[in-house]
């Protein structure tokens, strides 16, 4: 078969399980799988070489999960540009963070305190999901129910519509029953009260 995987990191760094192959010629090949980083390399490579080329690849793979995942204080960053651009800069959290326990939302704001949470789920999810669900909470921060106004505060985002779409596959495809139907525009707004 071959070698056992090599695993090294520490509480600092990320736990990067290497796996030498026979059959990879030329090729060095990353991802995350869970809280690790795997790295496929050639077994030919020797181990100056080897050392180079994953920490290029876990180089990578950090970026990527830092454009991915950002850290609650990007969120909150990526929020106030979302309002600036689409919202006047009229939506103003106090908070904006990543929360685990959002089975069956992407997203929640509480207008009285201003806080906005969403699921860890939709990490790793393209950025302008991500980017939608965020903008969907700001707007709730101006106009909270699902009525005309609300969807003409979102009307400016381009990828809209292809947001909704993309959150009703991953909803259909996991079986979570979630839906972005639910939050279709209402004919007229109804009082508040």
């Amino acid at each position: 078969m071959g070698e056992q995987p090599l695993t090294i990191g520490s509480a600092a760094e990320p736990v990067v399980e290497i796996r030498r192959s026979a059959r990879r010629r030329r090729t060095v090949s990353a991802y995350r799988d869970g809280d690790r980083i795997v790295v496929l390399v050639p077994a030919r490579l020797t181990k100056t070489q080897e050392r180079t080329l994953v920490a290029e690849m876990v180089d990578k793979v950090q970026a990527r999960d830092r454009r991915l995942r950002p850290s609650d204080a990007q969120l909150a960053a990526r929020g106030q540009d979302l309002s600036a651009r689409y919202l006047g800069g009229l939506a103003r959290p106090t908070s904006v963070r990543w929360v685990d326990n959002q089975r069956s939302r992407w997203g929640s704001c509480t207008p009285l305190d201003g806080t906005i949470r969403l699921s860890s789920r939709l990490q790793g999810m393209p950025e302008w999901v991500v980017d939608y669900v965020l903008l969907h909470e700001l707007a709730h921060l101006l106009q909270p129910g699902h009525g005309k106004s609300f969807w003409t505060l979102l009307s400016g985002y381009p990828h809209l519509e292809r947001a909704r779409g993309f959150l009703e596959g991953v909803a259909h495809t996991d079986g979570s029953g979630e839906s972005v139907a639910d939050d279709e525009p209402d004919v007229e707004d109804a009082p508040a009260g």
